[in-house]
């Protein structure tokens, strides 16, 4: 028997194995578990960037209107069984306790076989088509891809909609170097008649996307063509703009930030608007609204504090970047902008801080905990900008620049995920403790 804490590592002791792309492995997993991904309504979400904030768009709408939604994510933020969650609650440490019980002997059987032992992330999916088909039934579950589309292992489903959000160079050591390459990787989730939905505004890309659909028979609806978004008003806290489709013409209102989440709304939208129209759901534009509104999704421009301009971002990619650099133009042009960035070595680093360095008054370079970190050295030298600096701890240096933050100063936090998960939760009990002062 095993409990929660040797669950997760036995699971994390699949990291060993890297990164295997290929369905075979996952097949062979999924038919010993009885083949649980046929008994699910699914929505597949792939793309560069944008992926969880749609998911997090979708299931609250769809929660507003009444249905049980699972979702399954990655990477988790601040706790691993984020990953698999109900209606945004994260599966039980008894749940995924008992679900490793179930695939740890088949898993360690299929180390003899022909493809190999799964992976970690091959593991985790099996672990959510499991548990949402076999232990806690829902009525749809929206899967995010993990990388690329093409050969990732949540590309066995057969979805009521495919989602392709966005096309950037992330990941280019397994997906090519060129746009065409990863889109091609990306539009590997079109499935043969089954509607995609595409937020990529690259003509090479969609060129790679509309191909894809035309082969596989499956009607496809861009973004700025067959429906679109546009700002209408900047709200202090969130956004305000107008959808356009062929089945609507209304306002909506966002509590994220930035003109990248009104067009993550706008595919959100549009999704419903299929799984009301070809598959039988019923959501309405009251509960889209309402959802659309409450949605909130860690580390994607989170204000941290109600007193002070604090706010983390995980732009960890050079179109992530874009959309930060795009964000603090729009909101931050008459304050003081201060950075704090680390990120992994594997990332396009320079392309990235360059980006940055054109926005803000100062940048400090940092480090943490975790494998293919990039080094302070190596962030600082790749910066040119006059006042950045070299932080070894970040956190002294946060214990010591929210006191002294000035009223038209903007602190933000950005670049890996993995680091914004270390900052946020030692970061709020601090900012607690300087509120109540």
């Amino acid at each position: 028997m095993l409990n929660y804490e040797s669950a997760v590592d036995w699971i994390h002791s699949r990291l060993r194995l890297g990164i295997k792309p290929g369905l075979m492995r996952m097949n062979l997993l999924l038919d010993e578990l009885g083949n649980p991904h046929r008994k699910q309504k699914t929505v597949h979400i792939g793309g560069t960037n944008g992926k969880g904030s749609t998911v997090t768009y979708l299931r609250n709408a769809l929660q507003e209107a009444g249905y049980t939604v699972g979702t399954f994510t990655s990477p988790y933020f601040e706790r691993f069984n984020e990953r698999i969650s109900i209606n945004g609650h994260p599966v039980s440490d008894d749940d995924l306790t008992r679900l490793v019980e179930k695939i740890k002997p088949i898993a360690e059987n299929m180390e003899q076989s022909e493809w190999g032992a799964p992976s970690e992330f091959e593991i985790i999916t099996a672990m959510s088509f499991y548990y949402f088909a076999e232990m806690n039934p829902v009525d749809l579950v929206l899967y995010e891809v993990g990388l690329g589309g093409r050969l990732d292992s949540t590309n066995v489903i057969t979805p009521m909609i495919s989602v392709i959000t966005s096309i950037g160079m992330d990941h280019m050591q397994f997906l090519g170097n060129r746009i065409e390459d990863i889109a091609y990787e990306k539009a590997g989730i079109i499935k043969q008649h089954v509607p995609v939905i595409s937020g990529v505004n690259q003509p090479e890309a969609s060129k790679v996307i509309e191909e894809k659909a035309l082969e596989m028979g499956s009607e496809l609806f861009q973004f700025g063509e067959d429906f679109s978004a546009e700002r209408t008003a900047l709200l202090e806290k969130g956004e305000m703009f107008e959808y356009r489709s062929p089945f609507q013409h209304d306002t909506y209102e966002l509590s994220m930030i930035g003109t990248h989440q009104i067009n993550n709304a706008a595919i959100a939208i549009k999704t419903l608007e299929l799984l009301e129209k070809s598959n039988g759901l019923k959501v309405g534009t009251v509960n889209t609204k309402a959802g659309l509104k409450k949605a909130a999704w860690p580390g994607r421009m989170e204000a941290l504090s109600s007193t002070r301009d604090i706010y983390i971002d995980g732009a960890h990619n050079p179109e992530g970047v874009a959309a930060l650099v795009k964000t603090i133009k729009e909101r931050f042009l008459h304050k003081r902008v201060t950075v704090l960035f680390s990120a992994l070595h594997d990332k396009e680093l320079k392309p990235m801080i360059h980006d940055l360095e054109e926005v803000v008054d100062s940048i400090g370079f940092t480090t943490f905990d975790f494998p293919r970190v990039a080094s302070v050295k190596e962030l600082y030298e790749a910066s040119s900008h006059p006042y950045k600096a070299e932080v070894d701890d970040w956190k002294e240096y946060l214990m010591n620049k929210v006191p002294v933050m000035l009223d038209d100063e903007v602190l933000l936090i950005t670049g890996s995920l993995y680091f914004l998960s270390e900052v946020k939760p030692y970061l709020l009990p601090l900012l607690e403790n300087y509120r109540k002062k």
